[in-house]
């Protein structure tokens, strides 16, 4: 009972701030105010493709459009996606792998934006392991099956000249988990982004196969909701995605305050590894959240049987077409300057 009134109070604080940082900023009153709309976006953990939705957060951006955004970290992709599936959230930070997985199994979940249109993985090994045949046999650790780290371990472990059946798979959940496992030696290899990835580094842990480097197509980072929002909740969602496009453009342009919204949300405190993590957010993030259909299809193509084969059935850029013909990106553009 106590927990939830502390997080009825928290909700109650957030709203608040949130309603005073829109007048702040010139664009409400105080009816428009107390209208906020709370909306509740699910992380998979916290890691530097986040740091749009963080910055939009920090900046203000989403008071700005009226809305109480709550970020929530669902310690996993694919669960996070069960609950956006389950209506308990409102949208979901998970790779396009996981709503293939949920829709055939009869979900109806659409991805209307892009964090990251490229792998981010490298994929890691315990003290120990010097080759491919010491990996044999070996637990490797994923964050769920059916999520990006699963389905990209299949391609780290082709680059070792090894299948899926030659290792044994299991569910450890976030990246600091299966780093920590690894470190142990509890498991043999995960493939793990940034930040933890440079953890791994300066742990002296060995990377086997660093997928990152190939920027291979993939919709890695997606922002997912459930099908029927599109309509019903459309304004919201449109909302939504132009303050997190306003603060991707911000974290992009202004490295400073980027870099501090990031040690602080993915509590880094070495500098060295903030650097590393910011320059891999600013090399790979789509300026527009724009989505990349090369990557889509790499991960259709991972899926062996499906219902279908539409990108359209998990896919859905009506949104961002939407924005491009009203000429937001462009007044982005003239606002921030490109990279």
């Amino acid at each position: 009972m106590k927990t939830r009134h502390r997080n009825e109070h928290r909700r109650g604080l957030r709203g608040q701030l949130a309603a005073l940082a829109l007048l702040l900023a010139g664009w409400g009153s105080p009816t428009a105010a107390a209208e906020m709309t709370h909306f509740k976006v699910g992380i998979s953990e916290p890691v530097n493709t986040v740091l749009a939705l963080w910055m939009a957060q920090a900046a203000g951006f989403y008071a700005a459009q009226g809305l109480d955004v709550e970020i929530i970290n669902m310690n996993g992709g694919s669960r996070g996606a069960q609950e956006l599936q389950s209506g308990r959230i409102d949208a979901m930070h998970v790779g396009l792998s996981s709503v293939i997985k949920l829709n055939q199994s009869g979900g109806d979940l659409r991805a209307i934006a892009s964090l990251s249109n490229v792998i981010r993985f490298t994929f890691f090994v315990a003290p120990g392991i010097r080759s491919a045949a010491d990996l044999k046999g070996g637990v490797v650790g994923v964050s769920a099956f059916g999520s990006e780290s699963d389905s990209t371990v299949t391609l780290a472990l082709s680059r070792l000249g090894m299948r899926r059946d030659d290792v044994v798979l299991k569910e450890y959940g976030g990246g600091m988990q299966r780093l920590q496992a690894l470190k142990s030696g509890e498991i043999k290899g995960t493939a793990i982004n940034e930040p933890v990835a440079s953890l791994a580094r300066e742990a002296g842990l060995t990377a086997m196969a660093d997928l990152a480097v190939d920027k291979i197509p993939w919709l890695f980072s997606s922002i997912v909701v459930k099908a029927g929002s599109l309509q019903s909740r459309r304004d919201v969602l449109m909302r939504f995605l132009k303050a997190s496009i306003e603060g991707n453009y911000l974290a992009l342009t202004d490295e400073k305050r980027a870099k501090e919204v990031l040690a602080r949300e993915a509590r880094i405190v070495e500098t060295k590894i903030l650097d590393t993590s910011y320059n891999d957010f600013k090399q790979q993030s789509p300026v527009n959240l724009e989505l990349s259909r090369p990557g889509e299809q790499n991960i259709i193509d991972q899926f062996a049987t499906l219902k279908s084969r539409n990108l359209d059935d998990y896919v859905d850029e009506g949104i961002l077409d939407d924005l491009k013909s009203q000429e937001f990106f462009a007044e982005m553009q003239r606002k921030y300057g490109t990279r």
